[in-house]
């Protein structure tokens, strides 16, 4: 059992008032916040151990060095990788994929090739692909989902051709909370010899991942989802991937050699690090794992699971609600409509009471139109909320249902 408000007094934030109301945060699917430990780590690089990393000689220098290459180290573990140059720091999931997309599409796509996406994808898993669509002639193929927001396997078996060259979708949908069968879908591509890529963006906050067991072939992240500093997320590929293909971007750090002739590219992982890598994020990003690690990550993911049949059962009482998305198995995300009550004012109202929801289309445009819908209210629990604030945010959507019905 946790101390929940224990680690409550771990995050600064929650101690803040919104119009006079306690701060109740329910957009964790968006960012988590920071617990002290990691707030601290990042002033403390930035008073004590600020140098550019890499090749310096002098203390500060190779004390950050260690720092970050301990904290890809710190992330090999965490998700279990062979290698440690299998992590490439990036900017967060969204470059992850578009460097896959590039590098990958560079080398291994060509006109008529397919990749299969799925109808829930984050927009993130659909634009880079696109943006491939434009200089070669691939097409995407995508995955349905059912009523209840589950993916249609037996489309997805049907869906490959002696074309296919990747499946590329997300571990858990951001607006719905499903979490998809990845085990499945990895070993049917594999059947097919198509490799696999996971946008884990949904997955690492509130899942086990042990990217060996799942043999996947590329797995992406970001911090700022996992209580750690945004700005920085991770791209895990297969060694034999990651050395055939070309680098994303070219600068410092990322070559070997260089002369006006040519150039030759740095070994793993720094043939795609170009440039000053975030070495104050990556540290503190370790000092994030740390602290899940130390918090307990099944008792985490217990208590978020909890928190998810609780609010679920109590916004069922509530007349009128539409929760979209009811697989049975979910991540702690739930996307409602009260009515006919329009998502941006149900949010609106909710702020004045202090409670800070997301509302939209959550970069999912496709799977809004496929629902028939142009957005929702979107909650999404951390480890730092209780039932007290969903009882809180349950009576806030109704008084505000009862005033905009």
């Amino acid at each position: 059992m946790l101390d929940i408000a224990a680690i409550r007094t771990q995050f600064p934030i929650l101690g803040r008032e919104i119009y006079g109301k306690p701060l109740i945060y329910l957009d964790n699917a968006a960012t988590s916040q920071h617990p002290q430990c990691v707030i601290e780590r990042i002033a403390d690089s930035y008073c004590r151990v600020n140098a550019n990393v890499h090749r310096g000689v002098h203390t500060l220098s190779q004390e950050a060095t260690n720092a970050h290459e301990n904290a890809r180290k710190r992330v090999q573990r965490f998700i279990n990788a062979r290698h440690s140059h299998e992590i490439i720091f990036t900017r967060g999931t969204t470059e992850a994929i578009n460097l896959v997309a590039h590098s990958f599409g560079e080398a291994f796509l060509h006109d008529g090739d397919e990749v299969i996406v799925t109808t829930m994808e984050h927009h993130s898993n659909i634009v880079p692909w696109q943006l491939l669509q434009s200089r070669k002639d691939i097409k995407l193929r995508v995955i349905p989902i059912n009523e209840r927001g589950e993916l249609d396997m037996e489309v997805f078996r049907n869906l490959f051709t002696e074309r296919t060259r990747l499946v590329s979708v997300m571990h858990a949908s951001n607006v719905l909370g499903t979490i998809n069968p990845i085990e499945e879908i990895i070993a049917c591509a594999h059947a097919h010899g198509v490799p696999v890529l996971i946008d884990g963006a949904q997955g690492v906050p509130h899942l086990a991942v042990d990217v060996q067991r799942l043999d996947a072939d590329f797995y992406v992240f970001s911090a700022h989802k996992v209580y750690g500093p945004t700005g920085i997320g991770v791209l895990y590929g297969k060694e034999k991937w990651l050395d055939a293909m070309p680098p994303y971007q070219g600068g410092g750090e990322m070559i070997a050699q260089v002369s006006f002739e040519r150039t030759t590219f740095n070994e793993l992982p720094y043939k795609f690090e170009a440039g000053t890598p975030d070495y104050v994020g990556t540290a503190a990003f370790a000092t994030a794992l740390d602290w899940i690690e130390a918090t307990g990550f099944e008792a985490m993911k217990a208590h978020e699971d909890d928190l998810l049949q609780y609010a679920t059962q109590r916004l069922y009482e509530i007349d009128g609600m539409r929760i979209l998305g009811t697989a049975d198995h979910k991540t702690p995300v739930i996307s409602f409509l009260v009515d006919n009550i329009h998502h941006y004012d149900m949010g609106m109202l909710l702020d004045k009471l202090g409670i800070a929801v997301r509302t939209g289309h959550h970069c999912a445009q496709p799977l809004m139109h496929t629902l028939g819908i142009e957005g929702t209210v979107r909650a999404s629990f951390a480890v730092y909320n209780t039932r007290e604030e969903i009882d809180a945010f349950v009576a806030a959507v109704n008084r505000v249902s009862n005033m905009l019905r």
